[in-house]
């Protein structure tokens, strides 16, 4: 089985490389995640992984904002699984001040080595795409997109993460026919980086 991860909002293949080095995968980089050209609406987002996907069956990998996209893709045929890590689509983090106090929260429970690596693969993908990906994909309705779902879904919260709290992790995954919530300890946001071991363990049992 392949996986198949699409990195979150600004952030490039530097970003899975570590969990790379646990379990093979491919990465897709798309416009706002990893690229820097006009992000078009989540279904053309959808589109492009699809046609980017190898011969099924794939396990798809979303992070952070690029969780939408991949919930559009799971649809396609050759998607045996997916595994959302921190869906960022909660709707009261449409006001700018929730969106804020949350966002500093997060940074403050991240490891700070990861700092440099971050600002690198922003700066490959540019402010203007990640403006656009952020008002493209924050109003998504990733809960009907998942109630069409039928293969199983993962979604995976780190406990410290104010950008997917507790209660929005566990209606993501509830409203997955076939959904579950796993919680990573010590984690905050960037689970793919941070904790690759643990997430490899989990991309095992799809």
């Amino acid at each position: 089985m392949s996986v198949v991860l699409v990195p979150g909002l600004g952030l490039d293949e530097r970003s899975s490389r570590r969990l790379r080095r646990e379990v093979p995968a491919d990465v897709v980089v798309l416009p706002g995640m990893g690229r820097r050209s006009p992000v078009p609406a989540v279904g053309d987002l959808a589109r492009q992984l699809v046609a980017a996907l190898p011969e099924g069956p794939v396990v798809l990998v979303g992070h952070s904002q690029s969780c939408q996209v991949v919930a559009a893709a799971a649809t396609d045929a050759r998607v045996a699984g997916i595994v959302l890590c921190g869906p960022t689509t909660d709707p009261r983090m449409r006001k700018f001040r929730v969106l804020a106090a949350r966002w500093v929260r997060t940074a403050l429970a991240e490891p700070w080595w990861q700092v440099p690596l971050i600002l690198r693969q922003w700066l490959r993908t540019g402010p203007r795409a990640m403006i656009a990906l952020w008002r493209v994909a924050s109003p998504d309705g990733i809960e009907e997109r998942l109630a069409a779902v039928a293969v199983p879904v993962v979604v995976v919260r780190g406990e410290r993460d104010a950008l997917c709290p507790a209660d929005w992790a566990a209606r993501v995954a509830g409203a997955a026919p076939h959904g579950r919530l796993v919680e990573l300890p010590g984690a905050a946001h960037m689970t793919v980086q941070t904790h690759p071991a643990q997430l490899a363990a989990v991309l095992r049992t799809l």
